[in-house]
Order: structure tokens, then C-alpha cells, then sequence
């Protein structure tokens, strides 16, 4: 590593770098620092060294912790009173000079300082162990989560070897990938099956399951091939992981996809998996596709195998797929009353850009704005009556059984089952300067730039939201159950309006409704997380409305996810609390041991 001429030249450190919302972050050591000997000395180690906060955004620091170990060839190390406290002979391999440099991407990490010479006693050592150095890599930045140690060349390293047999040598760069943990729930069973699971991708790649086994809950079949997982995907009845070396495991009911035997040797180079209700699409890096489970629900591709190709985008309805190709054309299979045969608007689909789906239907924004449909009529699937209004579309939002069209002017078009929010024609006139929609089942509330809600749909789950539209002003954001919304004002305080049981009604806990950041909702719940990582619940009980029994659990709450019956909450330390239904996974207890050293 080379230094500049420069005695005086300030040469920034570190630089971020992301590679998703929910993805590994690392911070990079990238050039030596040159200061002056005096500002060495007064500061006890040179400014450049220590983590500079304009050099990582506020999302990042908030979406996950992240870090860097580097091992940086050295020819001379400085002196110790020119940042001599970070350079040291560890002989990692052989004689040769290694400098170890640490650094985490938050502000004052003196922890670093404190730990960093007990670390480097430690790699001096060949034969000591990459999991130590991990462990120690943990304590010197006050990681709070597991996390994997990859060498230069990406690969993870075996905790087991030793540095000697990991093959380090001076000049690699080791980076500790550090994981925000994420959570996710089988979908919604509307056949009435009343259970749920839930599944844990920690930091450290490897996961934890609780819930009812046939939904996904026990994964003990597969518990041994699940490390370095990089993404989950979730049907009704069954979880689906891709692994960094692009394969995919599942467990769950095997007809539902919970089995993908059948198809094993084809899941290589897996990009991302999409789910229905009962079946998974995955994509591959060549742009093929591979599909298992039950073949009404999608699971069966055959008939269109040989048009997939190209493929850079998969929605899902209730029981089909629809996948985008790269020349913007489409393909579709599945049940065709899911809008699994796209036949009668072939000629149609072209130049597509997104897709959106309903239970039944699809809707499809084409390049010029304007959009085409198919699927069951009622679901949406026809949209005849409107399509000389669908013009210059900007994006589409789904009930159940209908869709909303945002249009570049700020307007809004519906079409589809009145009683899930297809017909607006009551409050059209109020649609205007539309940002945003949010949908329940039934319902759409749509937040227009003045911060005002326009609601329509079915009234008795909060299509009408009179009684409260005084209060609904200055709104950000809104969330729905299955019969009730919430919406966060910009004060951080809270309006709820619907049916009472399903959290239409906030009047126990309004006074605690403050500074709230987010709000998640299970199907008669919500919980909101407030400023100081405290939560907040109301509605049924059964659905996780009622959080007292954890209450004092709840503290530094950093993300919250929501199965139909319950709720997970991860803490700042990446261990996780739930609560509500036992059937829906609101009891983890089986697992809490191995969640607590998440």
C-alpha cells in the first residue's frame, strides 16, 4: 500500500458500499492516511482513521451494521507515534509484515482502539482459528450479530480451519459481512387452514424456524444445509431459501413446495424465487426458470418452458405467474381463473414494465403508460370500462379483488369488484394530487400531497373514513389489517379507523402513540415501534393486538414482521420477541435460545 508524498494531505480512509435495501454492508479500508506527527501524537491516532460519518448515509446506518476486516500488506510500518497503534508484525504467513486495520461504520468506535492490540496478539498465531478471530473481530466492533468472514476472493471462510489452512496471507482483504436479520411469514392461507410459521435469516447466512410444521415451522430436515442463506421466499405452506452458491433448499408441505426433489439438479444459479399460494418460480442467472409444487398454483411450467427465457421479473397472484422478459414481452402460467392464461392479450404485451396482481388478475403498465389486463373479470382482469382513462400510468395498487391507477397528472383510475375498492366513483371528485395508495383486502386509502386520505371500498372495514377525516391531515404513511387502517402523522402520532376487533379503534393506547416510526399489521392487529424502540399494540388479541406479556422484552426494536395471527420483533442486538397467536408463530420459545445469539 502505497502512501502520498504529502506529509499534511488528508486522504479519505473509508468508502460504503451497498448492494441492497436489505443486503450486506461493508466498509472498506482504501488508501493510508497521511497527517501531520502532530496531530498523530495530540490525538493519540490520526484523525483519518477513525469511521467519518458523511461517508455513510443515515438509511444505511439504520438498514443494518456494518463492517470491515481488512489485511493490508505493509512494507514499513509508521512509527507508533504516527498511527504506529494500528500497525503491527503479525506474520500471518511467514515473516512478512501484515498491517490489520478495523473499522466500523458509526461514529466514536473507541472499542476499537481498546481491543485492537488483544486482536492482533491473537493472529499472530497461524494456527489460531478462523472462528476466533472472528469471535475477537465481534469485541473489537462491538458487533451485536453474527456475522461471516469472507476472504478476498468472496468465498466464507470455515470457522473451523485455522489461518494457517484458510490460506491467508499478507495483502488479503478479509471483509465480516454482517447481516441485518430479516423475518418472514407463510402467506395468508384464505382457504381457512387458520396457521402460520415463521423463518429467521440471521446474520451470520444461517436461519431459525417456529410455527406449525406443516406451514414452514419445523426445518429440522434441512437444518444442516442451511448456512450462507441470502434470501427467503415464502408460499402458504412452505419456505424457500436461495443460497450464495445459487442453489435453494425448502421445507414446508411437500405439495405445496415444500419439496423440490423433482427439480433439484435444475436449481443452480438462482437469482430470486417468487411464490403464489402454493407453488415457487425461481429464476436462474441465464434467465430460465424453474418451477415446483402444485401445479394449479403454478408449479407446472412445462407448457411455456421453452418461451422463459430472458426472464427479469415474476409477480404472483393467488394461483399463477407472470414473468417479464427482457424485449418487455410476457409470459403466464397457472390457473387461468388467476389469470394464469394471457392468451386473449398476447398481442397486447408488449414493451411491459411492471406488472401488479390481485387474488385473480393481472394489470400490466406498458412503456407509453397505458395498461393492459386479463385474468377473472370481477378480480379485475377486465378493465374495458376504464381503459380510454388509463393513460400515462405512473404505478397500480391491488386489493383482493380490484386495482387503482395513479397517473402522472396525480389522478386515479379503479376498476374490478366494487366491494374491494373497484369502484371510487363516490370520491372521485377528491382524487387529486394522489402520492401514494395503500390497499387492504377490501379497502384503499390513497394519501394526496397535502397529506389528506381519501378512502373508498368496503365501508365496514375502513372504506369510510369520516368519522376520523378531521384528523387525517399531515399523513406519511398507512397501514392495513384486514379490517381496519392506521395511519402516522407527521408529528409521529397515530389515526385508526375500521372495525374495532381487527384495530379499527386506538383509544386504549392513543396516549402512548407518540413519536411512532413505523407500523406493522397482522390481520386484526397492528403494532407500532416507536422513536425509542419501545412497541405498542392494539386490536385482537388473537392476532397479536395484546403485547403485555412481552412488553418489558420490547426494547430497542429495530424491525417488526407480521404473520396473519402474531408478530416478531427484532431488537438492536439481533435477537428477536413474539407474541400472539401460538398457531400463527407467536411463540417462539422452542427456538429462543437460538434466536437470543442471533
Amino acid at each position: 500500500m502505497q502512501r502520498s508524498g504529502t506529509a499534511t494531505e488528508a486522504v479519505p480512509l473509508i468508502k460504503a458500499a451497498s448492494s441492497g435495501d436489505n443486503e450486506e454492508r461493508a466498509v472498506f479500508a482504501q488508501t493510508w492516511p497521511t497527517r501531520s506527527d502532530d496531530e498523530s501524537e495530540e490525538r493519540g491516532i490520526p484523525k483519518a482513521w477513525l469511521p467519518r460519518r458523511d461517508l455513510v448515509d443515515e438509511r444505511q446506518l439504520s438498514v443494518g451494521l456494518s463492517c470491515a476486516l481488512a489485511a493490508k500488506l505493509a512494507e514499513a510500518p509508521p512509527r507508533r507515534g504516527s498511527g504506529g497503534l494500528l500497525a503491527q508484525e503479525t506474520g500471518i504467513s511467514g515473516n512478512e509484515n501484515t498491517l490489520l486495520l478495523f473499522q466500523m461504520a458509526s461514529l466514536g468506535n473507541q472499542a476499537l482502539l481498546q481491543h485492537f492490540e488483544e486482536l492482533l496478539k491473537l493472529v499472530r498465531e497461524a494456527e489460531a482459528s478462523v472462528e476466533s478471530l472472528k469471535r475477537r473481530a465481534y469485541s473489537a466492533l462491538v458487533v451485536p450479530s453474527k456475522g461471516r468472514l469472507l476472504n478476498s476472493s468472496g468465498e466464507v471462510l470455515d470457522g473451523a480451519q485455522t489461518v494457517r489452512e484458510a490460506k491467508l496471507t499478507s495483502g488479503d482483504v478479509l471483509t465480516l459481512h454482517v447481516n441485518q436479520v430479516q423475518l418472514k411469514a407463510t402467506k395468508q392461507d384464505k382457504q381457512g387452514g387458520g396457521f402460520a410459521a415463521f423463518s429467521a435469516l440471521l446474520g451470520d447466512g444461517s436461519v431459525v424456524t417456529w410455527g406449525v410444521g406443516d406451514y414452514g415451522g419445523d426445518s429440522s430436515a434441512v437444518q444442516h444445509r442451511l448456512k450462507n442463506v441470502q434470501q427467503i421466499q415464502a408460499s402458504t405452506f412452505a419456505f424457500a431459501l436461495v443460497l450464495a452458491d445459487g442453489s435453494v433448499v425448502t421445507w414446508g408441505r411437500a405439495e405445496f413446495g415444500g419439496d423440490s426433489s423433482a427439480v433439484q439438479q435444475q436449481l443452480r444459479d438462482v437469482q430470486q424465487i417468487q411464490a403464489s399460494e402454493g407453488a415457487f418460480a425461481a429464476i436462474r442467472g441465464d434467465g430460465s426458470v424453474v418451477t415446483w409444487g402444485s401445479a394449479v398454483d403454478g408449479g407446472d411450467s412445462s407448457a411455456v418452458q421453452d418461451q422463459l427465457r430472458d426472464v427479469q421479473h415474476i409477480q404472483a397472484s393467488e394461483g399463477a405467474f407472470a414473468a417479464i422478459l427482457a424485449d418487455g414481452s410476457v409470459v403466464t402460467w397457472g390457473d387461468a381463473d388467476c389469470g394464469g392464461d394471457s392468451s386473449a392479450v398476447q398481442e397486447q404485451l408488449r414493451d411491459v414494465q411492471q406488472i401488479q396482481a390481485s387474488d385473480g388478475a393481472f394489470a400490466a403498465i406498458l412503456g407509453d403508460g397505458s395498461v393492459v389486463t386479463w385474468g377473472v373479470g370481477d378480480y379485475g382482469g377486465d378493465s374495458s370500462a376504464v381503459q380510454e382513462q388509463l393513460r400515462d400510468v405512473q404505478q397500480i395498487q391491488a386489493s383482493e379483488n380490484a386495482f387503482a391507477a395513479i397517473r402522472s397528472d396525480g389522478s386515479v383510475v379503479t376498476w374490478g369488484q366494487a366491494m374491494s375498492g373497484g369502484d371510487s366513483s363516490a370520491v372521485q371528485q377528491q382524487l387529486r394530487h394522489v402520492q401514494q395508495i395503500q390497499a387492504s383486502e377490501y379497502v384503499f386509502a390513497a394519501i394526496r400531497t397535502d397529506g389528506s386520505v381519501v378512502t373508498w371500498g368496503n365501508a365496514g372495514v375502513g372504506g369510510d373514513s369520516s368519522a376520523v377525516q378531521e384528523q387525517l391531515r399531515d399523513v406519511q404513511q398507512i397501514q392495513a389489517s384486514a379490517g381496519a387502517l392506521a395511519a402516522i402523522r407527521g408529528d409521529g402520532s397515530v389515526v385508526a379507523w375500521g372495525r374495532a376487533n381487527f384495530g379499527g379503534d386506538s383509544s386504549a393506547v392513543q396516549d402512548q402513540l407518540r413519536d411512532v416510526q413505523q407500523i406493522q399489521a397482522s390481520e386484526g392487529a397492528f403494532a407500532a415501534i416507536l422513536a425509542d424502540g419501545s412497541v405498542v399494540t392494539w386490536g385482537d388479541a388473537d392476532c397479536g393486538g395484546d403485547s403485555s406479556a412481552v412488553q418489558e422484552q420490547l426494547r430497542d426494536v429495530q424491525q417488526i414482521q407480521a404473520s396473519d395471527g402474531a408478530f416478531a420483533a427484532i431488537l438492536r442486538d439481533g435477537s428477536a420477541v413474539t407474541w400472539g397467536n401460538a398457531n400463527f408463530g407467536g411463540d417462539s420459545s422452542a427456538v429462543q435460545d437460538q434466536l437470543r445469539d442471533a
